[in-house]
């Protein structure tokens, strides 16, 4: 059985169906893309050190250890956290894993890069973010870069904000009530997987929404500057209207 640790209600986000569910909103060929994007925006020379923050199944820790990268990755997520261990010790890549949650996290080296992709930036109030952040940036190298991909800007969140929804995941049906709130803001969402063969399984989310200009200055005041906002990790300039955000931020 999984287990997490910490008390944040999006810890227990990626329990039951949609651990598995989540790999499947993935469009093929993202990863490869975002680990290019990485390693261009952080300009890593080989063997660069990166720290991946709410590392999931580790789709971009492998991929980033597999270019020859050390890799250091965090999750609440115990069946994730095993997963990437068995894959790496059978690639041989140099990964490092560590149980924990981002507010908990017990960080002793330094790092040339740093990344939460996947929108998990957003799971966390201002509060949090500014302690995470601040961790974050004093194990940065300076000039270290720290990369954030997010949906949940409120530059994209107030533009395609939807209170209810329903989609295929593969062979799943996934639907999402959602309720946008404010002081904080924040949309506090319910989400219901229906398996092929009926079961339903439902769990509860809060993702908090920040302006490009509140999050600036959230990094800014761990020492972070925010350097490009992109649409795409191909580098398209990110405009209105797009629904996903690649920010990259360096340290002073």
């Amino acid at each position: 059985m999984s287990s997490s640790i910490s008390d944040n209600i999006n810890d227990t986000f990626f329990f039951g169906i949609y651990k598995d569910v989540w790999r499947r909103l993935v469009p093929d060929g993202l990863t490869e893309a975002e680990a290019d994007f990485i390693e261009q925006a952080a300009m890593l020379q080989p063997g660069a050190a990166v720290l991946d923050l709410m590392c999931g199944y580790g789709r971009h820790t492998l991929e980033l250890a597999k270019r020859g990268h050390t890799v250091t990755s965090v999750d609440n997520l115990s069946d994730y956290i095993q997963e990437i261990q068995e894959k790496a010790i059978a690639e041989n890549f140099s990964v490092k894993t560590q149980l924990n949650s981002l507010m908990n996290m017990q960080l002793s080296e330094s790092y040339d890069a740093a990344i939460c992709m996947g929108n998990s930036f957003s799971f966390f109030s201002k509060e949090e973010a500014q302690q995470i952040l601040a961790n974050i940036s004093a194990h940065l190298r300076s000039g270290g870069c720290f990369i954030i991909n997010t949906w949940m800007l409120g530059e994209i969140a107030i533009r395609h904000f939807k209170e209810k929804e329903w989609f295929y995941a593969g062979e799943y049906k996934y639907l999402h009530d959602c309720r946008y709130l404010f002081n904080p803001s924040r949309i506090e969402s319910e989400h219901t997987i229906v398996t092929p063969d009926g079961r339903a399984e439902s769990f509860k989310g809060v993702d908090y929404i920040f302006t490009l200009p509140e999050l600036g200055e959230l990094l800014s005041g761990a020492g972070l500057l925010i350097d490009g906002i992109y649409s795409t990790p191909r580098k398209k300039p990110f405009k209105m209207g797009d629904t996903r955000a690649y920010i990259t931020a360096y340290k002073k």
